[in-house]
């Protein structure tokens, strides 16, 4: 399977404790035969979240050695800025082409640039945020991985 890996995705791995195994024993994401990426958005992410929490060398080369498995994709592209647009305006309910049949809801802007990425590169995002299911089916698909299930 092709994963684009949400932010959670990567930090929780970098904590390297038990809920991090459970995921890994349940949905076996970091299984040889999946192909996994990561956005450059994401990539932005971890480096404030690293900075705010002051994280430790340990923590910061478990994100290293993650990160290092997977491919960087960036939002540079054309087609992903056109999709951005599209996602932004379908969650609020105004994109004309398409009506989603749920309430107007604001996302974060780093969650819809992820969102973009994944659905313009055909890749299925794996999250614990259910800030993108809305779109899921619609724009991308998403595999949402519920964390209190291994808390």
């Amino acid at each position: 399977m092709d994963y684009l890996l949400d932010t959670n995705i990567v930090v929780i791995y970098s904590r390297d404790n038990e809920i991090a195994r459970k995921i890994e024993a349940k949905y076996q994401i970091f299984n040889t035969d999946n192909r996994l990426a990561i956005s450059t958005i994401s990539l932005g992410e971890i480096n404030a979240i690293s900075k705010k929490l002051q994280l430790g060398e340990k923590r910061k080369n478990k994100i290293d050695e993650i990160v290092e498995h997977l491919n960087e994709f960036g939002i540079d592209v054309r087609e992903v800025i056109e999709r951005y647009g599209d996602i932004d305006a379908y969650s609020q309910g105004k994109l004309q082409s398409i009506r989603g049949e749920f309430t107007a809801r604001n996302m974060g802007k780093n969650d819809i640039w992820i969102a973009a990425t994944a659905s313009v590169f055909g890749l299925t995002l794996i999250t614990t945020d259910k800030d993108f299911d809305h779109l899921n089916s619609r724009f991308l698909s998403v595999k949402y991985i519920p964390l209190k299930d291994f808390e």
